[in-house]
């Protein structure tokens, strides 16, 4: 079973393989913004992928032109709705809700 980390919490999840890092983190209320509910419209679920990027589904073309416009992208940005999980992953959540 998969671990993914997120930080700056140091939470680290058990999960099943195919999961996105948005589900995961709602499933164990990770304050992660999703303004646009999952569906690849906005950036607010941007993290930064820390370790275990090869973990992750490859991007697809809505997701990098999403990315590319995000606040504070970086080489190793994300949307966490639209990156599935198939093995251990650390992440950095970009855009935190107040916790």
């Amino acid at each position: 079973m998969p671990k993914v980390t997120f930080l700056p919490m140091n939470l680290v999840c058990d999960v099943k393989k195919g999961e996105s890092l948005l589900d995961i983190a709602l499933q164990f209320n990770i304050p992660i913004q999703h303004a646009c509910g999952g569906f690849c419209a906005c950036t607010t679920c941007h993290v930064r992928v820390q370790a275990g990027e090869d973990h992750l589904s490859p991007m697809e073309e809505d997701e990098i032109d999403r990315v590319e416009r995000a606040t504070g992208s970086a080489k190793n940005s994300r949307l966490g709705c639209q990156a599935q999980v198939q093995g251990d992953v650390t992440v950095e959540v970009v855009n935190l809700d107040e916790f």
